[in-house]
């Protein structure tokens, strides 16, 4: 095995310049297999303090174990999924629980033999920490594996685990040589490196490592944080849905987490709710953000009370009445909560009860659209919701509490907040069971 030179130029590796990167290839490590000691096998390849390896996740996956015997990948891939992202025929883009977004989680059928797939490393960042440690010297590891990129064509590597490398450069709260403010930039420095590396593996190159000579000063004496600081969390990311999945990211949520609510975030599920059509050219959508803690809890206490009233009123028992009011829990435990109400404003009048009624119909399922429109958008904000239709069985309570206008009829109330732990798998549902073709 040798460590081959490729800066122009030079036949073999000297001292690098100041300002300048080597890239060079490592050879002759051949076929890796499961229980493979992967420093054993880079022991010769010529590292130096202050080097950076980069190692294709393949061979780590291979060493580890990670080899699937599979006649396709479809079953892998979901084993492999957190969340799917997109989809658009059999390509799909996945969150792993790693936390990467990716083509088909991940899971690889090349490079491999025939019948068999490759899953990423099960934490990178300790194969990265592993294999540093067994090398012996004061290098940096990083594990690579291919991306695809939103916007361009054309794949890449990135750092999937990484161990003694500095991962991101902030340069936020600095500024530029013209003394611009700098608010948003920070370099992907490990991403940057698996990238370089990348130029002298290539995935039909059979070279799996390559050494980056030339960054010493992004080399640290401890592991450091891996790829963890590179991961977007998913509710800071402004395209978590692919366009075809948006709809069905849309979940009931009765359980929520302490983390507070962005107001700002329900005012853009807001404006998506205003986005649904309408007749007449009316907006008939009023939302009532109940923001307040002592206001959410003197609403729900005033609809909990109308509710026991009807409750007796119909003659159920202490006891059920006490399980039914139980449903209620999730209005009462909720960080947040929105009332959607209707308003009749713009619509016409006719002479009998039938066109009125159809009239009013007409009105309600635009309100439905408009709150179908407010949770997907509460959806795509990150944000768990759950619409309850308690207050259209107490309508007078909720305006009189809310002090709205009497015009203004509360279509339920929906439940906003942080999803306290994933939702369940949705029953699969045929679309074939509700259809009627003609």
């Amino acid at each position: 095995m040798s460590a081959d030179p490729t800066t122009a130029g030079e036949s073999t590796p000297g001292p690098a310049v100041p300002g300048s990167i080597e890239v060079i290839p490592v050879t002759g490590i051949g076929e890796v297999r499961p229980g493979d000691d992967l420093a054993l096998l880079l022991r010769d390849a010529g590292l130096r303090d202050g080097d950076i390896v980069v190692v294709t996740s393949k061979i780590v996956s291979k060493a580890e174990g990670r080899v699937r015997r599979a006649p396709d990948r479809t079953a892998a891939i979901e084993e492999e999924t957190a969340r799917v992202v997109a989809r658009r025929g059999d390509t799909v883009i996945s969150q792993t629980r790693h936390g990467f977004v990716m083509a088909a989680a991940g899971v690889d059928a090349s490079n491999t033999e025939p019948g068999t797939v490759l899953l990423l490393p099960e934490d990178a960042d300790a194969s990265a920490r592993r294999v540093r440690a067994g090398l012996g010297a004061r290098v940096g590891v990083i594990v690579s594996d291919t991306f695809g990129r939103p916007w361009r064509n054309g794949l890449t590597d990135l750092a999937v685990g990484a161990a003694g490398v500095v991962p991101l450069e902030d340069f936020r709260g600095g500024a530029d040589t013209h003394g611009n403010p700098l608010s948003a930039t920070v370099t992907a420095l490990a991403d940057e490196i698996a990238s370089a590396a990348e130029l002298v593996k290539g995935k039909l190159a059979g070279v799996p490592v390559a050494i980056v000579r030339g960054l010493g000063h992004l080399v640290t004496d401890d592991d450091g944080p891996g790829v963890r600081p590179l991961i977007r969390p998913a509710d800071d990311d402004l395209f978590r849905y692919g366009s075809r999945d948006v709809v069905f990211a849309r979940r009931t949520i009765r359980e929520f987490s302490d983390e507070p609510v962005d107001p700002a975030a329900v005012r853009r599920a807001v404006a998506a709710g205003i986005a649904a059509p309408a007749p007449h050219h009316t907006t008939p959508w009023r939302f009532v953000l109940v923001e307040s803690a002592a206001a959410r809890l003197k609403l729900v206490d005033a609809m909990r009370a109308a509710w026991i009233e009807d409750l007796r009123g119909d003659g159920f028992t202490e006891e059920s009445i006490a399980k039914r009011i139980r449903r209620g829990d999730v209005l009462r435990n909720a960080p947040y909560l929105v009332v959607p109400c209707l308003v009749m404003e713009g619509s016409h009048t006719y002479r009998d009860d039938r066109r009125n009624a159809s009239e009013r119909e007409m009105f309600v399922v635009a309100m439905g659209a408009g709150v179908e429109n407010l949770l997907v958008q509460l959806a795509v904000e990150g944000l768990g919701s759950a619409w309850v239709s308690s207050t259209m069985f107490c309508r007078p309570v909720v305006r009189e509490v809310l002090d709205l206008p009497e015009s203004w009829d509360p279509m339920g109330c929906v439940a906003v907040g942080h999803a306290a732990a994933p939702p369940r798998d949705r029953a699969p549902r045929d679309p074939a069971d509700f259809l009627v073709t003609r």
